[in-house]
């Protein structure tokens, strides 16, 4: 009856984690990259415009994250691109043509605008210096140059369409090829720490830096339109949403593009104040503009990461306590259950959150959940060392009072694992609090938000408005489990108790 209770308790804390994500009537995501977020603010702002409730959820991941959460109503719209749904999404299919693209996506219940005017494909791009002191012009250039740099991105080194099939292409002999952060990539290019990177063809880098980009002599690289997908029940749930996004098919060229791009990523401006500026110009869109101060947005991140932090922790404790005991009693389960929890802990915290979102999506629930089984190593372990290191004359002495074991185990042996029990909450907790930064890849926000922002904005000044306050949250964490240890355990145990 009691683990019934914990179970349902366990799930209810999810449910409501789940709960968080429910938005407004319609949601709109982006991917993580700069123009991604502005097509996805500029989508959200055309919404509202109309007078229909919108939320943009951005930096939600990549391509696969951002389509399996249309497909699953998580969110409702995204801007995507011609080339990726062909060779990522659709590339069973042998798909080439927009009206085989859309009837492809018919099928899958989702429907596109048409192309908003753009094309933003791959290139690969070199610092003028190096390009001309290579001579290099084109990628077919490369193949007598084996010994470049290459810094790529991720998820352009996994793609269908990406490093594997360029380098067959070309015939490119490169190995030094490391995956990097596209804005990352950036700097180490400047930095002179690697030789080339791919670029996406309206980055307001290319420019800025003045890149060499070298021309495409296969024409391996395909077009990649950028449109709006969106969810069809959308067209009856709210016609005039649809109405709104139809308003940007063909408003934006490459060059507009670029310079909406460059107002962010080298003018600091922020995406909402772009592409509000934008609407307003071409479609004579008024939308407000409301900015949160530094105290606002400290407030709103604190808030969203103690939820991720505490619904993990609770739920940790309810399940690890329960399983040290379990682990202590009996030496053969005890020993599977070691293992496992010891194994969910090497997997990396990436890794382990990824995992999550075939099962939970995206939003908080993927995130708390991997939170949770991060967090149950240390407080299994300490519950069970707490309790093997009872000295036996003490057991033996508890076992000799008219007690149940139930209430042996309440009064006696749990007090007197106690500040090992605590201990392992304390040591969780501080892990929990560094590892939920990782939430906001999935768009679960914390103090991971302005972290990665700052990292894609290549602004110093928002890394540090996420990463100092985490450090902050955990220091008052330790300090505030210290406290609650004077004030719950007696002094003798505190003196003597196990660690």
């Amino acid at each position: 009856m009691r683990a019934r209770r914990g179970a349902t308790l366990v799930a209810g804390l999810f449910a409501a984690a789940a709960a968080t994500a429910a938005g407004a009537a319609v949601t709109v995501g982006s991917k993580s990259f700069t123009e991604g977020v502005l097509l996805g603010e500029i989508a959200t702002r055309a919404i509202r415009a109309a007078g229909i409730e919108a939320e943009h959820r951005a930096e939600l991941g990549g391509t696969r994250v951002l389509f399996r959460a249309l497909e699953q109503g998580e969110i409702d719209v995204y801007a995507e691109y011609t080339g990726t749904l062909a060779e990522e999404i659709l590339q069973q299919l042998d798909v080439d043509t927009l009206p085989e693209i859309e009837a492809a996506l018919a099928a899958r219940g989702i429907r596109a605008t048409r192309p908003l005017g753009f094309n933003n494909s791959y290139a690969i791009g070199m610092l003028p210096g190096t390009a001309k002191r290579l001579g290099v012009r084109r990628l077919s250039d490369l193949r007598v140059h084996p010994g470049l740099r290459l810094g790529l991105t991720n998820e352009f080194l996994d793609r269908g369409d990406g490093w594997a099939s360029l380098r067959r292409a070309y015939g490119l002999p490169q190995t030094d090829v490391r995956g990097l952060d596209h804005d990352l990539a950036y700097r180490a290019l400047e930095a002179g720490e690697i030789d080339a990177m791919d670029v996406y063809t309206t980055d307001a880098e290319i420019a800025y830096y003045e890149l060499s980009v070298l021309e495409d002599d296969l024409a391996f690289f395909r077009a990649y339109h950028a449109l709006l997908l969106y969810r069809a029940d959308l067209e009856s749930r709210a016609p005039g949403a649809v109405e709104a996004l139809r308003r940007l098919e063909g408003r934006l060229d490459e060059r507009r593009v670029r310079t909406l791009n460059a107002r962010v990523k080298l003018d600091g401006d922020s995406e909402r104040r772009v592409a509000a500026d934008f609407l307003e110009r071409e479609l004579g869109l008024e939308t407000a503009v409301v900015e949160r101060g530094l105290a606002g947005r400290l407030w709103l991140r604190t808030r969203e990461h103690l939820l991720l932090v505490g619904l993990a922790m609770l739920a940790g404790i309810l399940v690890a306590v329960p399983l040290g005991v379990v682990a202590w009693k009996s030496p053969g389960p005890g020993q599977v259950i070691l293992a496992v929890v010891g194994v969910v802990q090497t997997i990396p915290a990436l890794a382990l959150l990824v995992f999550m979102i075939p099962l939970l999506g995206i939003y908080e629930p993927p995130a708390v959940a991997a939170l949770f089984l991060y967090s149950l190593l240390p407080m299994v372990r300490n519950t069970f060392t707490g309790l093997q290191s009872i000295p036996l004359p003490v057991r033996e002495s508890a076992e000799a009072l008219p007690l149940s074991a139930w209430s042996r185990l309440v009064h006696v042996e749990l007090p007197l694992a106690s500040p090992a029990i605590l201990a392992g909450v304390k040591t969780s907790t501080v892990i929990t609090i560094g590892f939920a930064t990782l939430g906001a890849l999935i768009g679960a926000g914390g103090y991971g938000q302005p972290i990665f922002t700052g990292i894609r904005l290549d602004d110093f000044g928002l890394i540090l408005e996420g990463a100092v306050p985490a450090a902050g949250l955990a220091l008052a964490a330790q300090l505030a489990f210290d406290g609650l240890e004077r004030l719950v355990v007696p002094r003798g145990l505190r003196l003597r108790g196990p660690s």
